[in-house]
C-alpha cells in the first residue's frame, strides 16, 4: 500500500536537507577566516646594549713548586758508594747525601804530599847552597858564576814546591769531591742513581727543593695573559680547602709557549705561604682581568647562526627581529662578554630566542604593547 506524504512534510525535509548541506560550507568560510588573521606578536624579554667598566676574575689550576729548585751531582766520575737522598727528605746546609769511590782519589792525595815533601827538601837544600856562595863570595872565596847559579837553583827549588802545593790542594779538593753535601737547607723532590752504579760529571743524584721560597705554577693561554692587568695580585688556594691562601705576584712568564698545549708557564711567587702549600700540592689562583668599557648580554641572548654564535636584534620601530653573528670574547653561565658585532643603543633579546625566525613581530615582556 503507497504511503500519503502531505505538502507540509515534504517542505519540512526539504528544509532540514539544505541546512544539513550548508553547514560544511560556513565551518569552510570560518577557517578561512581564522587562517587569514595575522599571527599574535611573539613575546620576549629585552635588554638594551651599553658599554660599561667589567671585571672578571680568572680561575686557573695549578701546582706548588720550590722557587729555586737544584740538581746535586758530582763533580768527577766515579762508581757510586752510597746514595742516602730519599724523596720528602728534609737537608740542612753541608748535609751529607752520597759518596763515591776515593780510592783512586787519595791516591792522589798520598803522592802530591809526597811531591811537596820531596820538593820542601829540594828547596832546603837549595837555601843552604845560597847561604854558603852568598859569604864566600863577600870574603872573595867564591866567583860570580858560583853564587848566580846558587840563587837560580834557590829559586828554582821554591817554584816547585808552590807547584807541589798546588798539586796538594788539588788532591784534597778531588777527595772532596767524592762526597755530595747539600748547599742549602731544603726538601729533596727526585733521586738518581742507587748505590753501586757508575756516575758521569754533572749527573742528577738528588734534586733539592730550597726552602727559601715558594711559587704557584700555572699553565696560562696567552689571550688571558693579555687581558690581565699589569702586575696583578694573585690569590692562590688549595683546591680542597680555600680557606688555605696566600697572596702573590706575577714572578715569570715564560719566554716560549708548551710545544704540546700551547699555553706559558706563569710562576706567581707567593708571600708567606702557609704550611699546608707543600711541594706539588693543588692550588687554585684567581685573578682579574684589566678593566675597560666592554658590551656584555645575559648569556641566554645568545643563539647559533652559520655555525657561530649569534644574537636577535630588535627593530624598535618595526618591532621585528633580525639575527646577527657576534664575536664572544667570553662567557660563563650567567654573562657572555662582546667583542663585536654590537652597538650600543641596540635592544637584544635575552628570553624565547630559540622560538623567533627572521622578520617576526615580537612584543617586549611587559611593554602593554
Amino acid at each position: 500500500m503507497r504511503s500519503r506524504r502531505t505538502p507540509r512534510y515534504i517542505a519540512t525535509f526539504v528544509t532540514l536537507t539544505l541546512a544539513t548541506s550548508s553547514l560544511p560550507m560556513l565551518a569552510g568560510c570560518g577557517r578561512e577566516e581564522a587562517t587569514n588573521d595575522p599571527p599574535a606578536p611573539r613575546i620576549v624579554r629585552t635588554t638594551t646594549v651599553e658599554k660599561r667598566k667589567i671585571e672578571t676574575p680568572l680561575t686557573f689550576s695549578g701546582r706548588i713548586e720550590a722557587e729555586d729548585e737544584v740538581n746535586a751531582s758530582f763533580r768527577i766520575s766515579g762508581r757510586l758508594l752510597n746514595n742516602d737522598a730519599k724523596i720528602g727528605d728534609r737537608v740542612t746546609a753541608g748535609q751529607l747525601l752520597a759518596r763515591l769511590e776515593s780510592q783512586n782519589e787519595l791516591n792522589t792525595l798520598r803522592q802530591a804530599q809526597a811531591a811537596l815533601a820531596a820538593a820542601q827538601g829540594q828547596l832546603t837544600q837549595a837555601r843552604n847552597h845560597f847561604d854558603r856562595q852568598e859569604t864566600l863570595l863577600a870574603q872573595g872565596w867564591t866567583t860570580r858564576a858560583n853564587f848566580d847559579a846558587a840563587t837560580q837553583a834557590q829559586q828554582t827549588a821554591q817554584s816547585q814546591v808552590e807547584a807541589a802545593e798546588a798539586q796538594l790542594s788539588a788532591a784534597h779538593d778531588l777527595v772532596g769531591f767524592t762526597e755530595l753535601k747539600a748547599d742549602a737547607p731544603g726538601v729533596i723532590t727526585a733521586t738518581g742513581p742507587g748505590a753501586g752504579e757508575v756516575v758521569q760529571v754533572g749527573q742528577m743524584i738528588a734534586r733539592i727543593a730550597r726552602q727559601d721560597g715558594r711559587d704557584a705554577v700555572f699553565d696560562v693561554p696567552s689571550q688571558l695573559i693579555r687581558s690581565a692587568s699589569a702586575d696583578p695580585e694573585v690569590e692562590v688556594s688549595l683546591a680542597d680547602d680555600r680557606a688555605i691562601s696566600a697572596k702573590g705576584r706575577i714572578r715569570e712568564v715564560a719566554a716560549q709557549a708548551s710545544a704540546v698545549t700551547r699555553t706559558f708557564e706563569v710562576r706567581v711567587g707567593l708571600t708567606d705561604p702557609p704550611p699546608a702549600m707543600r711541594l706539588g700540592a693543588t692550588v687554585v689562583g684567581r685573578v682579574s682581568t684589566r678593566a675597560g668599557p666592554m658590551i656584555d648580554v645575559p648569556s641566554s641572548a645568545l643563539t647559533r647562526m652559520n655555525q657561530r654564535p649569534a644574537v636577535w636584534i630588535v627593530d624598535p620601530a618595526t618591532s621585528t627581529v633580525a639575527v646577527r653573528n657576534v664575536d664572544v670574547l667570553r662567557f660563563d653561565e650567567a654573562q657572555a662578554v662582546i667583542s663585536q658585532g654590537l652597538d650600543t643603543g641596540e635592544v637584544v633579546v635575552t628570553a624565547g630566542v630559540q622560538a623567533l625566525h627572521p622578520g617576526q613581530k615580537v612584543r617586549v615582556l611587559g611593554s602593554g604593547q
